[in-house]
């Protein structure tokens, strides 16, 4: 199913599948007279909750993304993002704000990209099996989890992929209205993520990330994500950057040592496939003990499980407290739906 909205009669769209009724579900509500959108939060960083956002602010988010990327009226962008959440449904705000044509593929962990468009939005999962058809997307935008560093690896060594075409790993939250930040990964690699026009940002005591975005909410937002502010001289450039560094929640403490487990992980990436995560294991004597714990079974790898360590253990890490005590593997991780890696869960697991 295809919608065009700069030609848009509600009547004219017929839906074959269950998620083109909740497509056009959707639409009826924000055509409506209500002023606000229910959106569900996936849970990834707590519980799921149900909260309404008002029109008007999704507009200016959308607005946002769209300035930012040069999307233009006419434009073509594939929805294939589940619609019950703020990445979906800001995904159909975007198209009817700027007046896109939009497809609308069934949300799978592998979707169907069978055309060129300017604009799409995927989760790193998504991306992953679809690395083939990446080169149609002039404008891809990753979000719902952190992109990996052999995900990034693939996608700057993509030959097929046009130098044109831009790749972007995103920032936001579902309080700020999807995203109010993005990070190029291709053709350029980014360390920094820029902010859009009409937010501020600052950090607490902590380095933890404030964002103060009035049309996206009407509160500042006081995140729990450790970041690494970028300076410039306002007279000569008002781009505002920070550099993202890890979670307050997943910060380690490990014999008196803070230990940054994202930092971890990109430097781990880059030499492992399989997805891991680095935790903080209760230990007497530590307080925390550092645990890595590697996605899939050793049988499943093509390295053997002592290959995979001695491969871990000779790495340059910041300092001997950073190499992790215990290596384990778990068949399969638990995630939230929007394809998050849930910690907490893990740390039960093992």
């Amino acid at each position: 199913m295809q919608i065009d909205f700069k030609n848009f009669e509600i009547k004219n769209i017929f839906p074959k599948t269950g998620f083109e009724q909740k497509v056009l579900q959707f639409l009826q509500n924000w055509f409506s007279d209500s002023e606000t959108v229910s959106v569900q939060t996936s849970g990834s960083t707590g519980i799921p909750k149900v909260f309404e956002i008002e029109k008007s602010r999704m507009l200016h988010s959308a607005k946002m993304t769209c300035d930012f990327l040069g999307l233009k009226e006419g434009d073509s962008a594939l929805l294939c993002l589940p619609v019950q959440y703020i990445s979906g449904k800001m995904m159909l705000v975007r198209a009817i704000e700027r007046k896109l044509k939009i497809i609308i593929s069934e949300p799978s962990s592998a979707p169907e990209i069978s055309e060129n468009v300017e604009f799409c939005a995927m989760t790193p999962l998504q991306v992953q099996n679809s690395l083939d058809d990446i080169h149609l997307i002039k404008n891809l935008i990753i979000g719902g989890a952190a992109v990996s560093e052999n995900l990034k690896s693939q996608l700057t060594s993509n030959i097929q992929h046009p130098t044109s075409n831009k790749i972007f790993e995103t920032y936001g939250m579902s309080e700020t209205l999807s995203h109010i930040a993005l990070k190029q990964i291709s053709p350029v690699q980014e360390d920094y993520f820029t902010i859009f026009n009409d937010v501020e940002i600052s950090v607490d005591e902590r380095n933890c990330l404030k964002i103060f975005a009035p049309k996206l909410n009407p509160e500042i937002l006081q995140t729990n994500d450790i970041v690494e502010l970028m300076h410039f001289d306002s007279a000569q450039c008002d781009k505002k950057q920070f550099k993202f560094l890890g979670r307050f929640d997943n910060v380690i403490n490990s014999g008196g040592v803070k230990i940054f487990a994202e930092e971890l992980e990109s430097l781990v990436k880059k030499y492992v496939t399989q997805d891991l995560v680095f935790i903080g294991k209760p230990d007497e004597i530590l307080g925390e003990k550092l645990v890595l714990v590697i996605e899939g079974k050793d049988a499943s790898t093509s390295l053997s499980m002592t290959e995979i360590k001695s491969k871990i253990y000779n790495l340059e890490f910041p300092s001997k407290f950073h190499i992790p005590k215990e290596i384990l593997f778990l068949e399969k991780f638990p995630r939230a739906e929007n394809g998050k890696v849930l910690r907490k869960e893990i740390l039960k697991l093992i």
